[in-house]
């Protein structure tokens, strides 16, 4: 064919076995228009159907013999897919089985006609690059910046507590530490992407980057903005000036022209888990980004999660000690017999730091759960309390009586426990607003504040206040919090979970980097080698610990999992051809999942990936190529699903 006549094209679609580059001809009418990265609009040869795509690639020659249907229109004014943005989401959905597709709808937000045409017409001004600044303070001077620069992976454990920006606002000293470096990026001409889990993190680090760099210099993109702000923030993205990017788990995909820098805040944050198909994490997108452009990459916290624990122990990430050691004034306290009348769940030594605390400022107090109802367990065994009916939590209502389940309502007048047969409860937490009602008598002169996420609090005053705020909610105070009490340590650590206890300390962490230097932080009801590390701030070397028995019993992230979930059939058939991969692959299960479905788990070295991929993936395929068109006269079969989901954080 003529030269610069075909396109190749990414049909959008969930079906994997389009998940491939198309060959279309370009009609002379879209000859100008196809250029590589825009939206098209192409035929399926099935049904006479019309699709949409990305334009990939135009190339002169196809390998297609046969004659090529032409493309039906060009959707997009501009291109949207960058070249980075579509060889990073190949190569993460190869890495998961997945659809390339599938990570571009969370890559590349819904187009806005209006916004695209006025950031045509609008003349660019990104503002002003940085001029050189002082060395990141904490660190050895000059240690990160040089990393920066040679493009180097690391792992920095951050400065647990609060600092005073020149604009007079009290932020993270993380966010001052992400600002510097995307700072020092920025005065290179290169840009940055900065992940952070949720709109709390972004509000601290723009205050942080609106100290060092000129506010145009800086794009936002989360879910938070109107879409047609989040497009033309995205469209601003794809031009030719530096930009220091923020947002929340996709920004890791977004365009950056002369990437410098890719750096994660609090990646074992559960928000950072990507909710929609294939479920890449951005550690893992950024780790692949990393690697084909060449960017620094930073992970930085005041915890370590265990998957940045094994790429140091690997020696794939460096990392970077702070040259002062510097740490909250942690003291664990279990839970006393008699506590202070009215104190309810505070032993006697807290509830007296937060009282002197009070004379001078506001005192944090995080609990487990929003709400008002008490958590209940059996009193003898401690095993949760459930609905005999649906399995349910069960809890006491607000207006008092018999315990009912959240979930049926069904009372709970004649429960017995199914584990030891007692027929007790007892309440092992409260909820945020009934902790804030019970603090609210007790403390009749003080005010009390209550954060969580039907009612958020970003930030409080250097006045003296109670405030009530449920894990991940806790907003900064000014000048830091004069005290902090971390309640219901017994509750968060009855979770089912393999990431219990991780959780639990980056939980535990994060609140006790709020208090200002040298203010005490009470760790009540928990006590052992967990307490102690939080006590000593030593958690990198709980997180190697922590490691090092999930290597023993063969856990992720010691090795790599999937999960199969599909009939018993094809789950059988699935799990086979995972174990035939490549040797060293083990499966467990299946058991019983939703809808009579199973789900086993394929458990895999790193270095088996591509293959344990490629072989799900061929099932997947399978399966969706042998459903079948219905029979007339007979009920249409529920077509075979098979659902892979690899690193999956429900498992086990």
């Amino acid at each position: 064919m003529a030269g610069g006549s075909v396109a190749r094209v990414l049909v959008d679609s969930p079906l994997p076995q389009l998940d491939q580059l198309f060959d279309y001809a370009v009609p002379e009418r879209l000859r100008e228009a196809a250029v590589a990265g825009v939206r098209v609009r192409v035929p399926l040869r099935s049904g006479g159907r019309i699709a949409n795509g990305w334009l990939v690639e135009v190339v002169s020659t196809s390998e297609f013999e046969g004659r090529l249907s032409e493309l039906e229109d060009v959707v997009s004014e501009v291109p949207l897919l960058m070249p980075e943005v579509w060889a990073l989401a190949r190569a993460a959905a190869d890495r998961a089985a997945g659809n390339a597709g599938d990570i571009l709808r969370v890559a590349i937000p819904s187009r806005y006609v209006r916004a695209e045409r006025a950031w045509r017409a609008a003349e660019p001004d990104p503002g002003e690059l940085p001029g050189p600044a002082a060395a990141i303070p904490g660190y050895e001077p000059g240690r990160i910046e040089t990393g920066i620069d040679a493009g180097e992976r690391m792992a920095l454990a951050a400065d647990p507590r609060p600092v005073l920006l020149s604009s007079g606002e009290w932020v993270g000293a993380w966010a001052a530490t992400l600002a510097a470096a995307a700072g020092h990026t920025l005065a290179a001409d290169r840009s940055s992407l900065i992940i952070v889990p949720d709109y709390r993190d972004q509000e601290q680090l723009q205050a942080a980057l609106a100290d060092r760099v000129d506010p145009r210099r800086v794009l936002r993109t989360d879910a938070r903005q109107t879409g047609g702000e989040r497009f033309r923030a995205f469209l601003d993205a794809t031009g030719a000036d530096a930009r220091v990017i923020i947002g929340n788990r996709s920004t890791v995909y977004a365009p950056a022209s002369r990437l410098g820098l890719i750096a994660i805040w609090d990646d074992g944050d559960s928000l950072q888990n990507e909710q929609l198909a294939p479920g890449v994490h951005p550690r893992d997108a950024a780790l692949i980004r990393q690697e084909q452009s060449g960017a620094a990459l930073l992970f930085l916290g005041h915890s370590r999660s265990v998957e940045v624990e094994r790429l140091v122990e690997i020696g794939w990430v460096h990392e970077v000690p702070a040259v002062r050691h510097v740490r909250p004034k942690v003291i664990p306290t279990e839970q006393q017999a008699s506590p202070e009348p009215g104190s309810a769940r505070i032993p006697s030594s807290a509830w007296r730091g937060a009282q002197q605390a009070l004379l001078e400022g506001p005192v944090l107090v995080q609990v487990a759960r929003p709400g008002h109802a008490p958590m209940l367990t059996c009193d003898r065994c401690r095993e949760p309390a459930r609905c005999s009916a649906c399995g349910g939590a069960l809890v006491v209502p607000r207006s008092g009586g018999d315990p009912r389940c959240v979930l049926c309502g069904t009372s709970a007048s004649t429960w017995r426990c199914p584990v030891c047969e007692a027929t007790k409860m007892r309440a092992v937490t409260v909820g945020a607003s009934r902790t804030a009602e019970e603090l609210g008598r007790a403390f009749p002169k003080a005010r009390v504040i209550l954060s969580d996420g039907e009612r958020p609090v970003l930030k409080v005053g250097a006045e003296p206040a109670l405030v009530v705020a449920t894990r991940g909610a806790e907003p900064i105070a000014e000048g830091g919090y004069r005290a902090v009490l971390l309640l219901d340590g017994e509750r968060m650590l009855l979770r089912e979970s393999l990431r219990v206890a991780e959780d639990c300390l980056r939980w535990w962490a994060n609140a006790a980097a709020l208090a200002a230097p040298g203010s005490p932080v009470y760790l009540v009801g928990v006590a052992g080698g967990l307490a102690q590390s939080l006590a000593s701030w030593r958690l990198s070397e709980w997180a190697s610990g922590e490691l090092a028995s999930r290597r023993a019993l063969r856990f992720p992230p010691a090795v790599r999992v999937a999960s199969v979930t599909a009939a018993p059939a094809l789950v059988a058939r699935a799990l086979d051809a995972a174990r035939d991969a490549a040797p060293g692959v083990d499966s467990l299960g299946p058991v019983p999942a939703d809808e009579g479905l199973e789900r086993g788990i394929v458990r895999f070295d790193y270095a088996a990936g591509v293959a344990v991929a490629k072989a799900l993936r061929a099932e997947m395929i399978r399966v969706a190529t042998e459903r079948r068109r219905p029979v007339a006269g007979q009920p249409p079969k529920r077509p075979a699903v098979l659902r892979v989901r690899f690193d999956d954080p429900e498992v086990p």
